[in-house]
C-alpha cells in the first residue's frame, strides 16, 4: 500500500467526505476568537501562541455546517478553545498532573455551574475564578453560551462537562497508579473522556432546541455515545505520532492495545477497525431513529456532520498531527 502523504486519511479509516469550509468565514471566526482571548484574558501564555496552530475557527467551521449565524460558530469555538485550555492547563502537557487534578476540576466545574455559597465566600470564589485564565476561559464561554441557549440546553451541557471531568479523572488514576488499562475499561473511560460536549450543542448552534423527551430517550443516546466515541478514537489515532514523543508517556487507543498485542503496527491497524465498526454502529442506530420527529432528524444529521468535519479537520492540520509509517 502506498503511504499516505501529510493531509490524506488514514488508510482504511472509513468516514463519509465533507466539503471544504469557506476560508471567509473561517478566517471571521478566528478573528473573533483572537478578539475573545485578548479582552478576557483567557490564555495562559504558554498556551496562546498554540491557538493559532490549532485552527479553532477550521474546527467549528467544518463542524457544524447547520449554524444559525455566525455568533452561534465563534461561542461554539469559545467552547472548544476553553475546553483545550483546561485540559491542557490542568490535566495534560502545559502545567497539567494527575497530581491533585480532582480539586483543580471541582473548581473548573463551577466555572460553568456557579458555586452558591454564603454571601461571606462569594466574593472569594469570585476572586478565585477570575485569577485563572483557564477558568475565565470556561466562565466567558459558558457565559456567551448561555446568551444563545435554552436553560435546558445550558445545563445539559453542564452535565456533559461534568462527564468529561469525570473521565479525566479515570485516566489520571491510572497514571497515578502506574497501570495500563484493559482495552475495555479504556473505550469505557473515553466514553466519558470525549467530545460528547461538542456533539451534543449541535442544536443550539443551529438555533433550535431538540426536545428534552426526544433527547433522553435511551435508544438516542446510545446513538450520541456511538458518535462520541467513533469521533473521539478519530483524535487518538491522528495523535498517535504526536504522543509518542511528548516527554510524559499518553493513552490512547493503540497505545492500550499494544500493551497487550506487543506490536504497535498491528494496534494502530486494529484501532481503526475499532472506529470503523463505532462509526457504522452510530450510522445503524441513526438510521434506525430517523423518521420519528424532523428535530431529531435534524439532530442525528448535526452529530454525523461533526464526526465528518472533526475527522477532516484532523486529516489536514499537519501543523498539529502526523501519520506514523506503517503503511509503507
Amino acid at each position: 500500500m502506498t503511504p499516505p502523504r501529510p493531509g490524506d486519511p488514514i488508510p482504511g479509516l472509513y468516514c463519509p467526505e465533507v466539503s471544504e469550509p469557506d476560508p471567509e468565514l473561517v478566517a471571521a471566526v478566528d478573528a473573533r476568537i483572537a478578539a475573545w482571548v485578548r479582552t478576557e484574558d483567557v490564555c495562559p501564555p504558554q498556551w496562546e501562541e498554540g491557538l493559532a496552530g490549532f485552527g479553532v475557527g477550521r474546527a467549528v467551521v467544518l463542524q457544524y455546517p447547520d449554524h444559525a449565524s455566525i455568533d452561534h460558530l465563534v461561542t461554539a469555538a469559545e467552547l472548544l478553545a476553553a475546553e483545550n485550555v483546561v485540559d491542557d492547563c490542568y490535566a495534560e502537557d502545559s502545567g497539567g498532573s494527575p497530581e491533585g487534578l480532582g480539586a483543580r476540576l471541582v473548581i473548573a466545574q463551577s466555572a460553568l455551574d456557579p458555586a452558591h455559597l454564603p454571601a461571606g465566600y462569594r466574593a472569594d470564589w469570585e476572586v478565585g475564578v477570575k485569577a485563572d485564565e483557564a477558568l475565565r476561559s470556561y466562565r466567558t464561554a459558558m457565559r456567551d453560551f448561555e446568551a444563545l441557549a435554552s436553560p435546558l440546553q445550558a445545563d445539559r451541557f453542564r452535565h456533559d462537562m461534568a462527564r468529561l471531568h469525570l473521565g479525566y479523572l479515570a485516566e489520571a488514576t491510572w497514571k497515578l497508579d502506574g497501570r495500563m488499562p484493559a482495552v475495555w475499561e479504556y473505550l469505557t473511560m473515553r466514553q466519558f473522556n470525549n467530545f460528547r460536549p461538542c456533539l451534543t450543542i449541535t442544536d443550539t448552534v443551529a438555533g433550535y432546541e431538540l426536545p428534552a423527551g426526544l433527547y433522553a430517550a435511551p435508544e438516542v443516546q446510545r446513538a450520541v455515545a456511538f458518535a462520541c466515541n467513533a469521533t473521539t478514537v478519530v483524535n487518538d489515532l491522528y495523535s498517535y505520532t504526536k504522543e509518542l514523543h511528548m516527554r510524559h508517556p499518553h493513552l490512547n487507543l493503540p497505545v492500550v492495545i499494544a500493551a497487550g498485542a506487543g506490536d504497535h503496527r498491528a494496534a494502530f491497524l486494529a484501532a481503526v477497525e475499532v472506529h470503523n465498526d463505532l462509526m457504522r454502529t452510530f450510522e445503524d442506530a441513526a438510521e434506525r431513529l430517523r423518521g420519528r420527529h424532523p428535530l431529531l432528524d435534524r439532530f442525528l444529521d448535526g452529530l454525523a456532520a461533526w464526526v465528518a468535519g472533526n475527522h477532516r479537520w484532523h486529516q489536514t492540520n499537519t501543523r498539529r498531527y502526523s501519520l506514523p509509517d506503517y503503511w509503507g
